[in-house]
């Protein structure tokens, strides 16, 4: 975005401006001004500014309320973007070099974000609670008044019967739970209404398993393994210790708040056309079922199936989805890719050299930066920092477009206590390093690593080790098309003139070659109704097999499929001209009918099911006569079947009954 005012401001002279520097990094209609106490004593500058009818972009988050108040005042309603450069880059011992940085942070603002999408969730406030003891009707009695309540008691401990109660209080114990707030559905076994003649203790009657009951809510008080995996994401779940007062207060606490419409995030967009899990009751692509925290994905018939409703948002499908079928919305691909170019771009044109991406999330991420810059020295001024909501979602499109834009390395921030579903991000950083390695780059920690831990000072530390200088010249190609298509051309950036046109990949890297033996194929076409990017096509024209292999995201469907088992994976990055083309892999003459000449099938696949037929030893095929009707086409079998004295009925000669005379 061009035309902005944009504000750098000193913080009371705590931090260093070159505002040459800054300048390069603006865009061309752009105006840059400095302050020193822009929020406080300054604060007219803005609110002048506000009355130009331009965008603003201010230098500093802290102050950030205060700014958008002044702009609602003021009936301002362009837009207002914030960049943090106090303890991104001002407050480090390398703020004098960090200009570079500076003007790219507030090039990176600028880019107005796009609008969340939500998921709507109702609760009417109907709660099964699960509980061991007599905490559990104390907490009933403290809810009451708000939710329509059922207690269920496990039977694990005695309880005395309270002298009248406003709910059911039932015995069973949940075998297992599905589903989010509004909509539970939770399995019992022992299910037993008490007796009404319980005295010291409840008395229950007859038990039965497997009943099922239905909730908006579910408070856990028994004590025992959490209902769901990844249970504190479970949005009306709630579960605590009976025997710990305070996560008991927290459940009442939260639990009575718990009633009405809500709304979160979209965290997926899902498209089940372009998924690669399944066709025709064969299994493919599961990378995503086996890194999903959450239990949001599961099998269904040709695609997964994912609920938006348990999605936490981790972006671990996103990360390893070969096809875009799966692809994070918070933001979209498309925003970060564009703010991660434009953050490249803005620190290069500011005189910047042999960036370092670091990538990281808001709740860990931002808190050790914060403290780095706080208490430590501060971010090293040729670190790009790059928040984003998720580390997990990271896929392999950004981490290859940061290095081809002109990133040296990228750093991952991530806890010291791995988090789930970080695992398919880690594996691409090993793909990518694979393909640097392959292309002859320097490849490995100096260019790609993760840094997991808490401690800021740790991560000062392993940001100032030494790196090597940028080995390649950055590119300036767009982020247009899908995540797949921005990948193929940062790799393509990053290949050396002289680099190899095939390098091998690890098994599971989601591109390569679905090699065919042609020999053994009969030309059946599987493999083409199977293949959910097109990467095996077939010619309506002539019996003919095709491959493309840049669409192969090596699924393994076309290897699950083929009945002669002639097809095997080869994962590689092929950057010669043809793997942007269909391949003919195999083809043949078109077998002419024996009668009237007209082309039908294929000899090989004729062929083949004439050896099968013989070798059977079914009397119909004992006959090579009978065969060679396999050599009509369909219309001149109909014939040969009702005019050429075939009868399908017959067989080999019954034997004769044998009657009573025979026994004489």
């Amino acid at each position: 975005m061009t035309g902005r005012t944009i504000f750098a401001c000193t913080c009371e002279d705590s931090m260093p401006l070159d505002l040459r520097a800054l300048a390069r990094g603006a865009g061309a209609g752009d105006q840059l001004r400095g302050a020193e106490n822009l929020c406080r004593t300054q604060l007219e500058r803005f609110q002048a500014a506000l009355a130009e009818g331009r965008p603003l972009t201010v230098g500093c988050t802290q102050e950030a309320p205060l700014f958008t108040q002044e702009a609602e005042a003021a009936g301002f309603t362009l837009p207002l973007a914030f960049a943090n450069l106090r303890e991104t880059a001002g407050w480090s011992t390398e703020a004098a070099a960090a200009a570079p940085k500076m003007a790219a942070l507030l090039a990176a603002a600028a880019l107005p974000a796009p609008e969340t999408p939500l998921v709507g969730l109702r609760s009417e406030g109907v709660a099964l609670l699960l509980g061991r003891d007599a905490t559990a009707l104390a907490v009933a009695e403290r809810l009451k008044h708000k939710l329509d309540l059922t207690v269920l008691l496990n039977g694990s401990q005695p309880v005395t019967p309270p002298r009248q109660v406003e709910y059911p209080v039932l015995r069973g114990r949940a075998r297992t739970a599905t589903g989010w707030l509004g909509a539970f559905e939770v399995v019992v076994d022992g299910y037993a209404a008490p007796s009404p003649a319980s005295r010291a203790a409840y008395a229950w009657g007859p038990a039965r398993d497997a009943a099922r009951s239905r909730a908006d809510l579910v408070l856990d008080l028994t004590g025992d393994a959490a209902l769901f995996p990844l249970a504190e994401t479970r949005q009306g779940y709630l579960r605590a210790n009976p025997d710990n007062a305070a996560e008991v207060e927290r459940l009442v606490a939260a639990a009575g708040e718990l009633v009405g419409e809500f709304d979160k995030p979209r965290f997926i967009r899902f498209e089940a056309g372009l998924c690669a899990h399944s066709r025709n009751k064969r299994t493919g692509c599961s990378r995503c079922l086996a890194l999903c925290p959450t239990g949001a994905i599961t099998p269904g018939k040709d695609s997964v199936l994912l609920s938006a409703e348990i999605c936490a948002g981790c972006g671990a499908c996103a990360a390893v989805c070969p096809t875009g079928a799966a692809s994070y919305a918070l933001p979209p691909p498309g925003f970060t890719l564009a703010r991660l170019r434009t953050l490249l771009q803005g620190y290069t044109a500011a005189g910047g050299s042999d960036a370092v991406l670091l990538l990281h999330d808001e709740t860990h991420g931002e808190a050790l930066l914060d403290a780095l810059a706080r208490h430590g020295e501060g971010l090293p001024a040729r670190v790009l920092p790059l928040r984003v909501n998720e580390v997990s979602q990271l896929d392999l499109a950004t981490l290859a477009a940061a290095l081809a834009w002109g990133a040296a390395g990228v750093r991952l921030l991530l806890p010291a206590h791995r988090p789930h579903g970080v695992a398919g991000a880690l594996q691409n950083l090993d793909y990518l390093a694979a393909a640097l390695a392959g292309l002859r780059l320097e490849a490995g920690p100096a260019q790609l690593a993760a840094i997991e831990t808490d401690d800021p000072f740790t991560l000062g530390e392993a940001l100032r080790a030494p790196l090597p200088r940028l080995a390649w010249a950055p590119a300036s190609f767009l982020a247009l098309g899908s995540p797949r298509e921005v990948l193929k051309q940062a790799l393509v950036a990053l290949r050396p003139a002289e680099g190899p046109l095939l390098v091998p990949m690890p098994a599971g890297a989601p591109f390569g070659a679905a090699q065919v033996a042609a020999a053994g194929c009969t030309l059946c076409l599987a493999c083409t109704m199977a293949c959910p990017t097109q990467a095996f096509s077939a010619n309506p024209e002539r019996p003919e097999l095709s491959f493309l292999e840049d669409a192969c995201v090596q699924c393994g469907l076309c290897v699950a499929t083929c009945p002669e088992q002639v097809i095997s994976l080869a994962p590689r990055l092929n950057f010669a001209p043809e793997a942007a083309r269909p391949q003919v892999v195999k083809a043949e003459e078109p077998f002419p009918c024996t009668r009237c000449a007209k082309p039908f099938g294929t000899r090989s696949s004729i062929a083949r099911v004439k050896a099968k037929l013989a070798a059977s030893g079914h009397w119909m095929f004992s006959d090579p006569a009978r065969l060679a009707v396999l050599e009509l086409c369909e219309d001149c079998r109909v014939v040969e079947a009702t005019t050429g004295g075939l009868d399908p009925y017959a067989g080999t000669p019954r034997p004769r009954p044998r009657t009573a005379e025979d026994l004489n």
